[in-house]
């Protein structure tokens, strides 16, 4: 079942103006190498880590440390209704996007500054174990989760196309889809995030949404609608992308970053094989909004250039 075609062509929405200038979303994922979420029930404002019922001080003060561990820091809430909450635990989601060392911790906290616990360091790089000592009340978590942006304070397209996704996987798959604070990219909506893999997608459908939480159990990605993973530079993402349409390659872990100058990216295959990928950057024409209510202005575009074949190694 896919978001009704109305709904998604509302005058006026900043997502309406990215599907009808058909912008290329390779590349436009927001960068880090791991992710820590936390449930927050109850309202979100724009800026939920510091605008929910979150205390705002431990809010803006682990949403900062994150950012210097080069984490990505949100708010989840389960599908339905968010009324204010006595209290109760909190779900937590921690994971690392690092191809080789990728995994998802979950677990429950009675208080969300519990998390002041937790080695971030030790999650930037990818060392579970160092993670799991810091905080014991985490474990690993076998499934992958998706997050899906429904927080209209910050745009209103987030709200109008994401909730709707929710609550129709929530059923399908329950307990492993969320509502998140921000993605970012709202002119994709609706966003999506999953983790433990930090692989992002845009304009999003039930069907497809479905679609990735079963091929992550299979230890493979989706290439329709791939924003980027957030492991790598947005010309990174994009570089990542090319090859693999360009080869077919759907396995998760298969490809890696590991060179970029100003010109080309250099793409890994597991197997040892090499691309090397030309990537440029044009200003978006006609300019176009990056969020509903801001004025367009000329956003870059990347596109890739020539695409070389190395000698595995």
């Amino acid at each position: 079942m896919a978001v009704s075609a109305p709904t998604i062509g509302r005058p006026g929405l900043c997502s309406t103006y990215c599907r009808e200038l058909r912008e290329p979303m390779a590349g436009t994922a927001p960068e880090a190498t791991g992710w820590l979420v936390v449930e927050q029930p109850g309202p979100w404002g724009a800026k939920a880590p510091t605008q929910s019922h979150l205390d705002p001080e431990f809010g803006a003060k682990i949403d900062a440390d994150a950012k210097k561990a080069d984490l990505r820091f949100g708010l989840i809430r389960s599908p339905g209704r968010h009324p204010d909450a006595a209290p109760r635990a909190h779900q937590v989601y921690v994971a690392s996007t690092l191809p080789g060392r990728t995994w998802l911790l979950g677990g429950s906290v009675a208080d969300p500054k519990m998390l002041t616990a937790l080695d971030l360091m030790a999650v930037g790089r990818g060392d579970r174990a160092a993670a799991i000592r810091s905080m014991p009340e985490l474990a690993p978590v076998n499934e992958s989760v998706l997050l899906v942006c429904t927080n209209g304070k910050r745009d209103e397209c987030c709200a109008l196309l994401g909730r709707p996704i929710v609550q129709a996987l929530a059923a399908q798959a329950p307990g492993r889809v969320w509502e998140a604070n921000h993605l970012g990219g709202h002119r994709f909506a609706p966003t999506a995030t999953l983790l433990p893999a930090g692989i992002m997608y845009g304009q999003l459908d039930v069907e497809t949404a479905a679609t990735l939480l079963a091929a992550a159990d299979r230890g493979e990605t989706v290439l329709e609608k791939l924003r980027g993973r957030s492991t790598w530079t947005k010309r990174g993402q994009f570089a990542e992308i090319t090859v693999r349409n360009l080869i077919g390659e759907a396995g998760l872990d298969a490809l890696s970053v590991v060179a970029e100058d100003l010109e080309t990216v250099t793409v890994r295959h597991a197997d040892g094989r090499l691309w090397t990928v030309e990537v440029t950057s044009e200003p978006a024409d006609p300019p176009r909004p990056e969020s509903c209510g801001k004025e367009p202005f000329a956003m870059s575009i990347l596109r890739a250039g020539t695409v070389t074949t190395g000698e595995p190694r």
